[in-house]
């Protein structure tokens, strides 16, 4: 988000947690983008007040969380401590900082109660989460519902997106980054559930929607009315583990193969999830500009690229370059 942030000429400031060493952010050299670059824990609320006065945003976005099904079973308490009461601990920093005009809470698509409907989720479907990772965000999309109404402060939204690709990312357990260092070190992946039908999005599209709905808040947001939107691929276009994964393999080359462990023991995560993102379509004018096949080309260009020995940063730059002059004509068709 930075590097698109700044190549709109935006001034970007960020709170995290120190970064994977080899991710997007090492790699491409985000720092050298931002005007501050804090270290904070979001459990620690009083940091985490002072690191939000001090960067005196107009903006904040937040989408720091324990992201990962997986984890979630391994670490309960601290998913739940970093997603819920994280996102307690923001929304009181936004509250406390009266320069904010906007805040974008980002939960995920997995926080609604998932019954395997085939036409997709809409923003006022019931919240659950059967796993801890989903249940911990469905609570931190709830509590950020109720305290913005219980608080008005600046107009505030929430964005429900997810599975979501793009190169740089080094997080473990996530299908394409396991698919990649398999291709790489010329080994067989293994998959746990090569069925499970997914709604995969390049990184810049969902990204891009973020940013509409900043501009829709500051334009026409509502204190006090913390409105939901989806942002996933259209209708129809969710597609299985185990046709990202062969399309993968397949933009890979030679060496690039995966292997079917749905045989085995794994923790419970959901089949069949996919978004309807006809609402922010209507309102907000946003739209895919990467169709599936070539998000999933974009992804594996870069991560091939840099493997290669290419400047991440240059790389980086130039996809988002790519992408604003696409989102320019909005003129991109499947199979160009």
């Amino acid at each position: 988000m930075a590097a698109l942030l700044a190549a709109r000429g935006d001034s970007v400031s960020g709170v995290a947690l120190d970064p994977p060493p080899g991710g997007i952010f090492e790699r491409a050299r985000i720092a050298e983008l931002l005007d501050k670059d804090m270290r904070v824990d979001i459990r620690d609320a009083s940091a985490l007040r002072a690191a939000v006065a001090g960067a005196s945003p107009d903006v904040v976005v937040h989408l720091a969380a324990q992201p990962l099904v997986r984890a979630s079973y391994a670490n309960p308490r601290e998913t739940y401590e970093v997603n819920v009461g994280g996102t307690f601990n923001l929304l009181e920093a936004v509250g406390a900082s009266p320069g904010v005009k906007a805040a974008v809470i980002i939960t995920t698509d997995k926080v609604y109660r998932n019954v395997t409907q085939l036409e997709g989720y809409v923003e006022s479907d019931p919240l659950g989460g059967d796993d801890p990772y989903s249940s911990s965000k469905a609570m931190a999309d709830l509590l950020t519902q109720s305290y913005v109404r219980s608080f008005p402060g600046c107009p505030t939204a929430i964005a429900r997106a997810g599975n979501v690709i793009g190169g740089g990312d080094v997080s473990p357990d996530r299908l394409l980054v396991d698919l990649l260092d398999g291709f790489k070190a010329n080994a067989p992946v293994p998959i746990r559930m090569p069925d499970a039908v997914r709604p995969w999005q390049h990184v810049l599209d969902c990204v891009s929607g973020y940013l509409a709905l900043v501009d829709h808040l500051l334009l026409d947001g509502v204190p006090g009315e913390p409105d939901a939107w989806n942002f996933g691929p259209d209708h129809g276009r969710a597609q299985s583990v185990r046709e990202l994964a062969d399309c993968a393999a397949s933009l890979w080359g030679a060496g690039a193969s995966w292997m079917d462990e749905s045989h085995g023991s794994h923790p419970h995560e959901a089949a069949l999830l996919t978004l309807d993102s006809s609402k922010a379509s209507r309102v907000l004018h946003w739209a895919n500009m990467l169709p599936y096949p070539k998000s999933v080309a974009w992804t594996v260009e870069w991560e091939r690229a840099v493997w290669d020995g290419a400047d991440a940063s240059l790389v980086t730059n130039a996809q988002i370059s790519r992408f604003v002059e696409l989102s320019r004509g909005r003129k991109w068709l499947e199979g160009h």
